[in-house]
């Protein structure tokens, strides 16, 4: 006897069936992956945590185990201890801004919002940190055509003298400066600037994302001549809230 197996079956209608069935498989599972960070959601006006849901809601924990032995995170994230953020809404209705109710710069609201990253240097292929003072990198110097601004004073957006770059801290990976160094009067150690923020000029440095007194309240360089990834948020955080918060003029709409 002749058989044919396909004689009944169309095979594109098999295909596309199955596909359907992949993509529904799909989506599944990529909703799951996504809630690993950010879940349970509460509701923005009462507070309430929103249930988790079942088997289908939530991926199951993934262990991630770290380089250099730095030990291994979980994701979604276990073990750490909530942010209390100084802030309230300026409404009840849902979606409300939150302004905040002390420093804007330090208090991780809006453009000053920073994450709790972890508590040690970002590190090259080599296991070492990448981020360092080039005083203390012998292999890396400034290019004769670029200017140093090591000496220079450094003046906020206030036109003010702010400090003094005493140090540049260099990304070894990358060939490039990530922060200045600055020397600000009234602060016994040293304060960290972003470089993306400072135009070097002939003869100064122009920080304007902050008025000359606020560098005072910087986040500060590591006392072992090496920079954490924590303190790299709050450093970014800080000096990019000044964009919005370091005079009222600047959080009115311009039109």
């Amino acid at each position: 006897m002749h058989v044919q197996i396909t004689q009944s079956i169309d095979v594109a209608l098999l295909v596309f069936w199955a596909f359907v069935l992949f993509f529904i498989c799909l989506v599944f599972y990529l909703r799951r992956e996504d809630r690993r960070e950010g879940y349970p959601l509460e509701d923005t006006v009462t507070g309430r945590i929103d249930s988790v849901g079942g088997a289908l809601h939530t991926a199951s924990t993934k262990t991630f185990y770290l380089p250099f032995g730095r030990g291994s995170v979980t994701a979604p994230t276990k073990g750490r201890e909530p942010v209390d953020i100084a802030a309230r809404r300026t409404d009840r209705f849902p979606g409300a801004p939150l302004v905040p109710t002390g420093n804007p710069l330090a208090d991780g609201i809006g453009p000053a919002a920073w994450a709790d990253r972890a508590k040690h240097p970002d590190l090259d292929w080599e296991g070492k940190p990448r981020i360092v003072p080039i005083s203390a990198a012998g292999d890396f110097w400034i290019a004769n055509r670029d200017r140093d601004p090591r000496g220079m004073s450094v003046f906020g957006a206030d036109g003010k003298i702010a400090g003094r770059v005493t140090d540049l801290w260099i990304d070894k990976a990358d060939r490039l400066i990530r922060y200045l160094q600055l020397d600000v009067e009234g602060v016994p150690g040293s304060v960290l600037a972003p470089m993306t923020m400072a135009k070097v000029k002939r003869d100064r440095v122009i920080i304007d994302a902050l008025n000359a007194h606020q560098f005072a309240g910087a986040p500060g360089a590591g006392a072992d001549g090496t920079i954490t990834l924590y303190e790299e948020d709050r450093v970014q955080a800080y000096f990019g809230g000044g964009y919005l918060y370091a005079n009222d003029a600047r959080q009115e709409p311009f039109l």
